[in-house]
């Protein structure tokens, strides 16, 4: 008579999972931009991106940086369907109001864009590895009121984060370049460096709302001695 044989069951040990504390623990001391599928874009509408810098590295404002960042933004303004139309470079994060012609358009030319600035600034601080310290940021401004405040936004955003701007005109933007200022300037009208605008949210839509002015600015006390004389 055969005697049946009964297959031993093995259990093995579970690793990951939706269990708590499972998965790669987070670097960053910030929340991290969450790695889903971009939205598709129309290529209408400007977009407001947002790039920040790994702990440890100096100031983007820093005399020197800012300016190796500006002339790698000067170049790489216009490529792969990518606009970069205004930008304001902070402490430990850079802001751009960009136009791009498709997700596609937007994910290459970021990627250009990063890879060059990272590169430039590397270089210049003679340091390696990243740069950025996560996926950029990208909101999509469909209405002409939220383009201007953003706008406003990007050239006050230093001031607002504790910057001692001097100047009327923040000098690590390019605020010199944009032609909505209520007020004249000495810089007002100065030629472009970066990508000409060319969706209508962005040459036109947003004045429907008025000129922007530069007491909307956030303020400090240099700066508020200079706006009370113009």
């Amino acid at each position: 008579m055969k005697r049946s044989v009964q297959q031993s069951a093995f259990e093995f040990k579970q690793r990951g999972g939706a269990r708590p504390g499972a998965g790669r623990k987070r670097l960053s001391p910030r929340p991290l931009v969450p790695h889903r599928a971009r939205p598709k874009l129309s290529g209408r509408h400007p977009l407001h991106v947002t790039l920040r810098t790994v702990e440890g590295v100096q100031s983007q404002r820093s005399r020197g940086v800012h300016a190796v960042l500006r002339a790698a933004l000067r170049e790489g303004a216009e490529r792969f369907g990518l606009r970069v139309v205004h930008y304001g470079a902070a402490s430990n994060h850079v802001h751009l109001v960009c136009e791009a012609e498709s997700e596609h358009a937007l994910a290459r030319g970021m990627k250009g864009l990063t890879v060059r600035l990272a590169h430039a600034v590397n270089r210049f601080l003679g340091r390696s590895g990243a740069l950025f310290a996560d996926r950029y940021h990208a909101r999509e401004l469909k209405a002409p009121r939220d383009v201007r405040n953003v706008l406003a936004y990007v050239f006050g955003n230093a001031r607002k984060h504790g910057a001692i701007v001097s100047e009327l005109l923040d000098p690590c933007t390019s605020a010199a370049c944009f032609d909505g200022w209520k007020e004249r300037f000495a810089a007002h009208g100065e030629a472009t460096w970066l990508a000409r605008a060319r969706t209508w949210l962005l040459t036109a839509g947003w004045r429907r709302h008025g000129l922007l002015s530069i007491r909307e600015l956030p303020r400090g006390a240099p700066f508020e001695r200079l706006a009370n004389s113009a």
